[in-house]
């Protein structure tokens, strides 16, 4: 079971480091630009990061509907046609938000040439979501069927195109430019992935008629995990704009730390993403508890490899995000607090994904409600007594919690895998 997770994880590690490549290069370009450019698309990413997250939560909500019909896939078409109308919704709420950044950036007080700057790449970031959405969940559902490696080429084909047109467009066109590279990634990666999906089903998809009972049951588990997303990206929002009222060098400390646990949850998502129709198809509690524990193992295994590679790594390491020195010691010092707090994290991850599988992503939602809940409410405090120590202490309690409330939710939820399929 360990060695299926593992297979089906690696090309979604490696299509999430290609996307992270992507994204880096278009920052670099933006940097080298213009100063007020990039604090442009600064201004931009606040708001497009939580949303296209938010989308690509969503659309995984469809794994467990998609898993069962591995051995048949033509079976599962009438789901995604179901499919396609909820990701439509739900990227065009996306949409709108980007939209919406504009009047919300000069509402908050942003620099007028800041905002004058964006010009039209709100609406540019806007298509880019309903295209990303268009796409059905196309990469969730290979997934699903258990054709992974195919995502790698999808990811692929929209980090190139990324990385062309951001080199060719934005040096004469700027933030535009940047928004067309978006734009150009996002019709490549859907596009791949779409004709990857029509060969795995040997069958047309196509479009039908709304079912509203099929597609009211798969917001049921898409909204609630598109919602958890927004949750976790609001609250650590709230815990970086803690870290702000500390000092100088604890803010960038805090921001290099930040994106090292980015990294090392690369591992944790990518296997607990694998373990989802693993799960799905689980014919009694036995086997889903079984899946389940494989994928923590791995995750945390993975997350314990990266964790040792930045501890011995270190200082070297840091400095290619800081060349200040008492940055680099404060970052240092607080590592292993962080990889803690990553390697939570990781773990509290297979157990969501794992009642998403169960189709329980609502209890997965109560559950991070109530952890972030009190994360926010607890984070100016704490960053006021005990600086980034004691928000970085808050932030792997808040893990560590999750892990316990999320794997006894899965626990409760599996042992009525065998009584529903009695009842059925």
């Amino acid at each position: 079971m360990a060695s299926s997770i593992l297979r089906a994880a690696v090309p979604l590690l490696l299509s999430m480091v290609t996307g992270m490549i992507g994204t880096l290069v278009v920052t670099s370009v933006l940097g080298r630009h213009a100063t007020i450019t990039l604090a442009a698309f600064a201004v931009m990413t606040a708001v497009l990061n939580p949303a296209s997250a938010a989308v690509v939560g969503a659309l995984r909500g469809l794994a467990p509907f998609v898993a069962p019909h591995r051995d048949d896939p033509a079976a599962a078409v009438p789901i995604l046609r179901d499919a396609r109308w909820l990701t439509f919704l739900v990227g065009t709420a996306g949409a709108l938000a980007v939209l919406a950044v504009p009047a919300l950036a000069r509402a908050a007080g942003v620099p007028r040439d800041v905002v004058g700057e964006l010009g039209l790449l709100p609406g540019l970031l806007a298509l880019y979501l309903l295209v990303l959405a268009s796409g059905g969940g196309a990469t969730t559902v290979l997934v699903a069927l258990g054709r992974s490696r195919q995502v790698l080429w999808s990811s692929l084909a929209g980090t190139a195109a990324m990385i062309g047109c951001t080199v060719a467009l934005v040096p004469p066109l700027g933030l535009t430019g940047a928004g067309i590279a978006w734009l150009a990634s996002g019709v490549a990666a859907v596009v791949v992935a779409n004709l990857c999906l029509g060969r795995a089903l040997g069958v047309r998809v196509g479009q039908g008629r709304p079912r509203i009972p099929e597609i009211a049951g798969l917001a049921r588990v898409s909204v609630p995990l598109a919602a958890t997303v927004l949750i976790k990206f609001s609250g650590l929002g709230v815990v970086t704009f803690a870290a702000s009222t500390t000092t100088t060098r604890d803010v960038a400390a805090h921001a290099v730390l930040g994106t090292l646990a980015g990294l090392i949850m690369l591992v944790s998502l990518a296997v607990a993403q694998a373990s989802v129709p693993e799960v799905a198809r689980a014919q009694d509690t036995a086997g889903a508890r079984r899946v389940n524990r494989s994928a923590a193992l791995l995750a945390v295994t993975g997350t314990a490899v990266a964790a040792l590679v930045l501890l011995v790594l270190g200082d070297p390491l840091l400095a290619v995000f800081s060349d200040d020195p008492g940055v680099r010691d404060r970052a240092v010092a607080l590592l292993p607090l962080v990889l803690v707090a990553a390697a939570a994290d990781g773990a509290q991850a297979v157990q969501g994904l794992g009642l998403t599988a169960l189709k329980r992503s609502g209890a997965s939602l109560g559950y991070f409600a109530a952890g972030y809940g009190l994360l926010v409410v607890a984070a100016v405090p704490v960053a006021s007594a005990w600086g980034i120590t004691g928000l970085w202490t808050a932030v792997a309690v808040t893990n560590v919690v999750l892990v316990v409330f999320q794997g006894a939710g899965f626990h409760r939820h599996s042992a009525r895998i065998g009584r529903v399929a009695v009842a059925a």
